[in-house]
């Protein structure tokens, strides 16, 4: 075998990569990544992303000129471009990792048909960015877990394969044409605080976390104001890590942090194993309960509120504000901003996915569409009715509400509890908190109208 092509989607690194390992066995491999058409068509081609990938492949080709070679970079319909690199350079075989969208999926079959019609082989690998393949493990009724704890008993029990280290040289047939590689700079729009992308620098952020922040994982993966968990997700999501290798990383350290940060990474694979027998999901009620939700014109300034981070309800603004700045959002503030959408405001969860995506740097179809389902209570949740009171999870995980006075300037000057109930302020203290807004809705009649609305009163 001559030449073997290895296409790059979600998985922009060198190291641990068994698609890349596989193509580099020929004698000349062409490294390529294809700016999709169809996925700017999506709308998923956002500035935060866009910006990220920028430096995910300016960080892959420089990795990649370390070793001799160098990445090919075209632009339009994947199937087209990697049939014409192919019959450029005369390759037998096309290698590429497994994704789990029905987009991604159609696209595989479309792409190896073209390539069959030609006589070269398409070769999927399974593990490039899950540690466990979706459909690897299932119950004995049902193709896919529908529950985390019983997939997860069964995930932990799965060898995993061995992580691959990059490849030391890599042979680039001469000749093949290549675009200019895009730059972050030229991409506007972007949040401020945006995260750094590509392989060194994610490399990076995984040895700083496996050394001075897992350990303490357990204890502090909640606490919004410590901001402990490990910013690894834009770096997963565009596969600038391995999955298998922080699985293998993670597990060979002791104690609970890990085994908490473990767990975490297999909601990732159970979310795509979740996606992958059941891709409508990503855009329709895994489990309905047939809602009558608030309308988008309905619930217009509502909305908007929640966008802005003007809701009244100072946790949730300070998560809106973290999420508009940085491209990212703590964990614990996707689960309440959600919650107080969808149950508060009783508004379709597909409206806050769409700005979650709109937005967030780490932003995927399988973990955030199915994210939000099992908080509005239409995905995987064995408790579809659950709220999350805002005041009673700011007590709980901003106690002296540092989060807030860090993203909600206007209450920066404000001392303990009251940080959280700026509306009972009096007097001149009332005064003190500027333009900040009253509640938009009182918690109880939040509530009182998604229990109507869910009963089908």
């Amino acid at each position: 075998m001559n030449v073997s092509v290895v296409l790059f989607t979600s998985d922009l690194r060198l190291h641990d990569h068994p698609a890349l390992r596989a193509a580099a066995e020929a004698r000349q491999v062409v490294p390529l990544f294809v700016r999709d058409r169809g996925v700017a068509d999506t709308g998923f081609a956002v500035p935060n992303r866009l910006a990220f990938l920028a430096d995910c492949l300016r960080d892959l080709d420089a990795g990649l000129r370390e070793r001799g070679g160098r990445l090919v970079l075209r632009s339009g319909d994947v199937v087209d471009e990697v049939c014409k690199v192919a019959a450029e350079t005369d390759a037998d075989e096309v290698h590429m990792a497994a994704d789990v969208s029905d987009f991604a999926r159609r696209r595989e079959q479309r792409l190896r048909r073209a390539l069959e019609a030609e006589g070269r082989r398409l070769h999927v690998h399974d593990t490039v960015t899950t540690a466990v393949a979706p459909g690897a493990v299932t119950p004995a009724s049902s193709d896919h877990f529908a529950v985390f704890t019983p997939y997860y008993r069964q995930w932990s029990g799965q060898q995993l394969r061995a992580p691959l280290a990059a490849p030391r040289t890599v042979r680039v047939p001469g000749g093949v044409g290549s675009e200019e590689l895009p730059e972050r700079s030229a991409v506007v729009g972007l949040s401020p605080g945006l995260a750094t992308g590509g392989e060194v620098e994610g490399r990076k952020v995984l040895t700083r976390w496996l050394r001075n922040g897992i350990a303490e994982y357990e204890e502090l993966h909640d606490a919004l104001a410590a901001d402990s968990t490990s910013h690894l997700s834009p770096h997963l999501h565009f596969g600038t890590l391995s999955t298998v290798e922080l699985v293998h990383r993670a597990g060979q350290l002791a104690g609970p942090g890990a085994e908490a940060f473990v767990r975490q990474l297999a909601w990732r694979d159970f979310h795509r194993q979740v996606l992958a027998a059941r891709p409508a999901a990503a855009g329709a009620d895994y489990r309905t309960k047939h809602d009558r939700w608030r309308s988008e014109h309905t619930a217009r300034e509502d909305i908007a509120a929640w966008k802005e981070g003007r809701t009244g309800y100072p946790l949730i603004d300070a998560a809106m504000r973290q999420l508009r700045h940085e491209g990212w959002m703590h964990n614990r503030g996707r689960l309440l901003t959600a919650s107080f959408l969808t149950k508060t405001l009783y508004v379709d969860w597909r409206v806050g996915a769409r700005y979650f995506l709109d937005l967030l740097v780490d932003g995927d179809v399988a973990n955030n569409q199915l994210n939000w389902q099992w908080m509005a209570g239409t995905g995987t949740d064995s408790r579809p009715n659950r709220v999350l009171n805002p005041l009673t999870q700011a007590k709980r995980y901003d106690q002296d509400g540092a989060y807030v006075r860090r993203w909600v300037p206007e209450l920066a000057e404000l001392d303990g509890p009251s940080v959280h109930e700026p509306w009972k302020l009096k007097g001149l203290d009332r005064a003190a908190v500027g333009d900040y807004p009253d509640p938009i809705v009182e918690l109880a009649d939040g509530l009182a109208r998604f229990r109507r609305g869910r009963s089908g009163e």
